[in-house]
């Protein structure tokens, strides 16, 4: 009986990847972007979540554009140096590119981008690693905002309970996390049940271009003659 070629198992190597077309793309949009706005800021962000970010672009979309994604991409559309910027000086924004970036090309004032950029704050439950921001402790004695369909859960979690005539009772103190200290997967599960958000998501302005100047926003960044011809 012949073999069917409907279901074949298909490896992660033979799947396509994001290749020279994809990057170009986004190349193209980028340049694009800048011809079409009046300026472009680099941005760094914490906490990053997708859902919130899209948002947030939706909110600006009719005066903006923004880009994530690999730095190096963005550096190329804008150009690395001065002999090969798309624009007189934008090359800068590209030595600004460095870890948890994105670009932004807008038609809004200047003080409208700042207003907007230090108002924008959603807090969140944080992930497994995080810092925590505070000790979180639970006392001896009943959980009552946990049913006791929870109790096993809870104990995989590490968490001392047992049922108590159908109520969750957790049979000594303890400690969830430690304020400074990163979060295990069992701690961020807890946090969550427990309603107790730890991450703030914020975007910082790092550096605004025009056609008339360049600004940087974020203390500690320099940028060098000597960097001009890398």
């Amino acid at each position: 009986m012949p073999v069917s070629k409907r279901n074949r198992t298909v490896t992660l190597s033979k799947t396509k990847k994001k290749g020279r077309e994809h990057k170009e793309a986004i190349v193209n949009a980028i340049k694009q972007a800048v011809e079409d706005h009046s300026s472009a800021y680099v941005f760094t962000f914490e906490n990053m979540r997708n859902q919130r970010f899209k948002k947030f672009r939706e909110q600006l979309k009719s005066s903006s554009r923004f880009f994530l994604g690999s730095n190096k991409v963005m550096q190329k559309a804008l150009g690395r140096s001065r002999a090969d910027e798309v624009k007189h000086g934008i090359y800068k924004l590209s030595k600004c590119l460095h870890g948890d970036a994105g670009l932004l090309c807008t038609n809004l004032a200047k003080e409208e981008v700042e207003r907007i950029f230090q108002e924008y704050e959603e807090h969140d439950f944080a992930r497994t690693g995080t810092i925590a921001t505070e000790k979180v402790e639970l006392k001896e004695g009943p959980l009552e905002q946990f049913t006791h369909e929870m109790e096993p859960y809870l104990r995989k979690q590490g968490l001392p309970v047992r049922l108590n005539k159908g109520v969750v009772e957790l049979v000594s103190d303890f400690v969830v996390c430690e304020d400074g200290m990163p979060l295990s997967p069992e701690a961020a599960r807890t946090l969550r049940l427990l309603d107790i958000k730890m991450a703030t998501f914020r975007l910082h302005l790092v550096c605004r271009w025009t056609p008339d100047e360049f600004e940087i926003y974020k203390e500690g960044l320099v940028l060098s003659d000597a960097a001009d011809s890398s």
